[in-house]
């Protein structure tokens, strides 16, 4: 299994990421569409440069890359920020006309890109063009004095790409047009040294009678494996519902979790999510630490919300003899709302922040993994009460 730039370069190892997220072995000589792992996750919103604040500030993320109008990069600003091995790109628009500034008009702060690293371009875009995927940019090569990057990029949902980035001939700060930049925020005392280490997966909403069909580009495109499934009770209330199908690469590094809503009562978080992204996009972010309780601490600290657990989510006698033994006493758990769940290959530890922007769109899980590869479905009733009754507040239930 080969290791990323960004995932050397943060000191990672495989041991490590096996544990962060849920690697797997897998043969990569029959794979159709080789994926080495997360580029980087490209927004667009609506001010970068206070975006950019704000993930150094709150997230404790690393400035490491910029361009804008003082590099010749006239449209718009671009920050580059890292933690771990995760880059986010943070796009802003300059020019009033730019196509930027009419993407944020109608989705508000959301990503537009989902960028994956890969080995062979043109190989991937070959295949994908074969299968009948739109391949929205052809494969080129950027250059500049820090080397050679390969890139292409294909549609996927809503206004989503997915460019493919092969970045084997080039050792700048990011892409060529960037130069290297670093930010004034200094961390607090005791904060951790990153608050986050790599990304779990993507949640994408969908339309309603589009999942499968999506499950279908990443199996047949990309030549991803189906993980899991989730309908009927395992993923409503008694309000509003959704279905759920997981997809990923071989060795389960990127996983894409593909929601839609289902016919229920009231209106779920994904018809929500649809109605003011105006359209299919990438819901929520899961990021993977090493320490949850520390991570979770030191966000708060920052002025993070989270969605609020009740308290008898802990005292259910059900939940504990299902979850058994884990790291941190429930106590310590229940004080910071974190969610835990227990299947046949271990446990893990969640928790998911409330909206980050004004719209009710884009939020962040954590995830801590002790063997479990899943995505905490015994949580699901509990955390779906939870976003209910945030919808409920914002009148949209």
């Amino acid at each position: 299994m080969t290791l990323t730039p960004d995932e050397i370069r943060a000191d990672l190892t495989h041991d490590q990421l096996r544990q962060l997220v849920g690697l797997v072995e897998y043969d990569a000589a029959g794979d159709v569409f080789p994926v080495t792992g997360w580029d980087a996750i490209v927004f667009v919103v609506g001010n970068a440069t206070q975006a950019a604040h704000y993930y150094q500030s709150a997230w404790g993320m690393e400035l490491v890359a910029y361009a804008g109008p003082e590099t010749g990069q006239r449209d718009h600003k671009s920050f580059v920020l890292k933690s771990g091995s995760i880059t986010f790109v943070l796009n802003g628009a300059v020019d009033p006309d730019s196509a930027l500034a009419d993407h944020h008009r109608r989705h508000g702060d959301g990503v537009v890109d989902i960028a994956l690293e890969v080995p062979d371009v043109d190989r991937c875009i070959a295949h994908a063009r074969s299968v009948g995927a739109r391949v929205v940019r052809e494969p080129e090569d950027v250059t500049d004095e820090h080397g050679t990057v390969r890139v292409a990029a294909i549609a996927t949902y809503g206004e989503t790409v997915h460019t493919l980035v092969d970045r084997s001939r080039y050792d700048g700060p990011y892409l060529p047009g960037y130069e290297p930049r670093s930010g004034g925020w200094v961390a607090r005392d005791g904060q951790p040294r990153r608050i986050f280490q790599a990304l779990d997966h993507v949640v994408g909403n969908v339309e309603l009678g589009h999942m499968d069909e999506w499950v279908d580009f990443y199996n047949r495109v990309m030549g991803f494996v189906n993980m899991a499934e989730f309908v009927g009770d395992d993923i409503a209330t008694d309000y509003s519902a959704l279905m759920s199908k997981v997809v990923a690469n071989g060795n389960h590094r990127v996983k894409f979790p593909l929601n839609e809503p289902a016919v229920a009562k009231k209106r779920s978080q994904i018809d929500e999510y649809l109605e003011f992204y105006r359209g299919a996009g990438a819901q929520h972010l899961a990021v993977a630490t090493g320490d949850i309780l520390a991570s979770v601490d030191a966000l708060r600290a920052n002025g993070v919300e989270f969605l609020n657990t009740p308290d008898s989510y802990y005292e259910d006698p059900e939940l504990r003899a299902r979850i058994g033994e884990v790291r941190a006493p429930i106590e310590e758990l229940q004080k910071r709302g974190i969610l835990v769940d227990r299947d046949e290959d271990g446990y893990l530890l969640q928790i998911f922040t409330k909206p980050l922007g004004d719209r009710p769109t884009v939020f962040f899980e954590l995830i801590e993994r002790h063997g479990s590869l899943g995505f905490g479905k015994g949580n699901f009733k509990a955390l779906f009460e939870a976003i209910e009754r945030e919808q409920d507040k914002r009148g949209n239930l």
